[in-house]
């Protein structure tokens, strides 16, 4: 097998390190990737080449959700350049921010129909895509890592309401 387990996800897909990526080039390479790695290619092989087949398989696998995955992406994005999210330890956020999550919050306790929880998760979508966008903004032109990093940590913060939204929408479905 000719990869490398030195490669970053990105070399490993053969794309420059960005936030902007064709998901249909990516999905296309994820395929020709596990063909050349899948581990029923080295059924007939001893165990050391059938365990770094599976072992790239597993490499393969974790590097594809990450770069299609567009907040587990611009994360990966800051690690690589030295800045970690440190999302458990590092909460600061504006306080703009904080006040729309803190009234996102209680719209969401107070939410008692599905019209409700559907406007609600309209305007989180509507949000988590300018979010989106202010991302590929910062890490493809401006190239500020750092801007990334709190950006990133904000949109967790997003993603962890929509999901909460949704799942409100989804007892409320039972």
């Amino acid at each position: 097998m000719s990869l490398n387990l030195q490669s970053n996800d990105f070399e490993l897909f053969g794309l420059t390190p960005g936030f902007a990526v064709d998901r249909a080039a990516l999905d296309a390479r994820w395929k020709a990737l596990q063909r050349e790695a899948h581990p029923d290619r080295f059924s007939t092989s001893d165990a050391q080449a059938q365990r770094q087949a599976m072992q790239w398989s597993v490499r393969i696998n974790e590097a594809y959700q990450r770069l299609k995955n567009p907040l587990k992406r611009a994360s990966y994005l800051c690690e690589l350049h030295g800045i970690p999210i440190g999302a458990e330890d590092n909460t600061a956020m504006p306080a703009a921010f904080l006040m729309q999550q803190m009234q996102w919050r209680e719209e969401l306790e107070e939410a008692r129909t599905v019209e409700d929880l559907e406007h609600m998760l309209e305007e989180v979508v509507t949000v988590r895509r300018d979010m989106l966008a202010a991302l590929a903004q910062t890490a493809d032109v401006e190239k500020d890592h750092a801007a990334l990093a709190r950006q990133v940590r904000a949109l967790m913060f997003v993603e962890r309401f929509a999901s909460d939204v949704e799942q409100r929408l989804d007892q409320q479905g039972q």
